[in-house]
């Protein structure tokens, strides 16, 4: 498997861009969820340049509506924090799976039960390829209806109403616990049965299968395409963006970041709200002649 740890090689600023990879929420999208028409025109004029351009994202592919229109030329996207590579192309409601990196189901209950022993009070839900179910504490987080409410031994089993499509990711929520501190509690009770991670500002974590991490598919997809960490500009803004900033040759943490993206980025640029991804394009662009 390629590897998603930076390795020694050409100075990244030796090597023009041949792939941008940029988080959503809170990076490219302003925070009503828009995308400004700065923004488009400059992913447009970079794919005309001939960079590709990643959507790299902890959203589902059915949350994906909100860029399907601005996907150009590749219309892929890493979506579930590295969990599936979709295509885009078919439009709302029509997406592709490409690749699936699955969260195996006895992994996802060892993680569960670990969780719920070191944070009481866990609740959780699990994201699958075509399906959302929670349990029936889980709050009401997202903007849509669950397609099932059982306890989440019920929803991993085997054997269950569930089983037909892989597990992408679990979310765990807790309803006291501070976010960064059930981060770092997490990650040391799931001991390696998954990759803990957290995007939201409320107490919530994704939790997908072991090494799979956006950075890690990013690789996969860059190794597919002959592009080398070097070659890829990153922007993020939160904990599930680090291990992408930290891989890519260069990489951004918005105005607006998490402390622990600023610490993993080689730049920084300015907030979401202010254009931070198109501000940073058009440089690259300008100084390429």
């Amino acid at each position: 498997m390629t590897s998603a740890t930076r390795q020694p090689g050409t100075p990244a600023a030796a090597l023009p861009a041949r792939l941008i990879a940029t988080d959503l929420d809170g990076t490219l999208l302003r925070d009503d969820k828009s995308v400004s028409a700065r923004t488009v025109a400059a992913l447009a004029a970079a794919e005309e340049a001939g960079i590709e351009v990643f959507f790299v994202t902890g959203r589902p592919a059915r949350w994906m509506d909100v860029v399907s229109d601005h996907v150009h030329g590749h219309g892929l996207a890493i979506c579930g924090n590295g969990a599936a590579v979709v295509d885009l192309h078919g439009g709302p409601g029509a997406h592709r799976f490409v690749k699936v990196r699955e969260l195996a189901r006895e992994n996802a209950l060892a993680a569960v039960r670990l969780l719920r022993e070191a944070a009481p009070g866990t609740v959780f839900a699990v994201e699958q390829t075509y399906g959302f179910h929670q349990e029936p504490d889980y709050p009401k987080l997202h903007m849509e209806i669950p397609d099932t409410v059982l306890p989440a031994e019920e929803l991993l089993a085997t054997d269950g109403s569930t089983a037909d499509q892989p597990v992408l990711k679990i979310l765990a929520y807790h309803p006291s616990l501070d976010p960064d501190a059930f981060l770092t509690l997490a990650r040391l009770a799931v001991d390696g049965h998954a990759n803990v991670t957290r995007s939201s500002p409320s107490a919530l974590l994704e939790l997908s299968g072991p090494g799979v991490s956006k950075a890690s598919t990013l690789a996969l997809c860059c190794a597919e395409r002959g592009i080398s960490h070097e070659e890829v500009v990153a922007f993020g803004d939160m904990p599930n963006d680090v291990e992408m900033l930290t891989w890519a040759g260069r990489s951004y943490a918005m105005g607006n970041a998490h402390p622990d993206a600023v610490a993993a980025a080689s730049g920084r640029t300015v907030a979401n709200n202010d254009d931070g991804v198109a501000v940073v394009i058009e440089r690259l662009l300008a100084d390429r002649g």
